[in-house]
């Protein structure tokens, strides 16, 4: 059964002044198409730092050290930002983010992936391969360097989803149940005529009053 009072909510928004800035997002997302490199890896960083914590202080991490920072600087220097920035879990973040850089050509392998197999399994890759990124974090980096047929199922889209009686809020998220919800938000964004990446955009901002990354 579809609870229209979602729909409606988000088609609001959409017809809002607010669709201009998700738009210029997902532009922005697009555009990674043509990034280089050491960029994608940069946005891997942030998601892993994502994971657990908070979007806001994960940005200002990534601006301050960059890509090359997340590439070069010693793990002791990148736990130092973290802490700076009152980010939590320092020091498995650090070591992850340093564990990451056997993966610094991220762009060709998630490429060659999707080309092989497609978005679903370039995600399985990045859980199977890379520490620290689970499907959530795994999602959010696709999404980020221009991918938008997953979910990313953080706290605020699961809540509101409970909410509005799609999903009873989940005590732990394993894989079975990250795809059962993903099946059941895929199928709200069919609804809404957009794809996940827009949804999760307009979702997210229904709960936080922002439109981040």
């Amino acid at each position: 059964m579809v609870n229209n009072h979602i729909i409606n909510e988000i088609e609001k928004i959409k017809n809002s002044e607010l669709s201009k800035k998700v738009n210029q997002r997902l532009n922005e997302f697009s555009s990674f198409k043509n990034k280089s490199t050491k960029e994608w890896f940069s946005e891997l960083c942030f998601c892993l730092l994502t994971a657990n914590s908070k979007a806001k202080t994960a940005i200002n991490i990534q601006n301050e050290l960059k890509a090359d920072g997340f590439i070069n600087l010693s793990q002791e220097e990148i736990k130092n930002c973290i802490i700076k920035n009152k980010h939590r879990f320092h020091n498995n973040k650090s070591k992850f983010i340093v564990n990451a850089r056997e993966h610094v050509d991220i762009k060709n392998k998630i490429i060659e992936i999707i080309n092989r197999k497609n978005e679903m399994g370039a995600r399985q890759w990045l859980v199977d391969n890379i520490k620290g990124i689970g499907y959530k974090e795994a999602s959010h980096f696709l999404r980020n360097v221009g991918y938008f047929n997953l979910a990313i199922l953080d706290r605020h889209i699961l809540n509101l989803m409970a909410e509005h009686n799609y999903i009873q809020r989940p005590k732990h998220l394993n894989k079975s149940t990250y795809l059962e919800i993903e099946e059941k938000f895929n199928f709200i964004a069919e609804k809404a005529h957009m794809a996940p990446a827009e949804l999760d955009l307009y979702m997210w901002y229904m709960k936080t009053g922002e439109i981040l990354k």
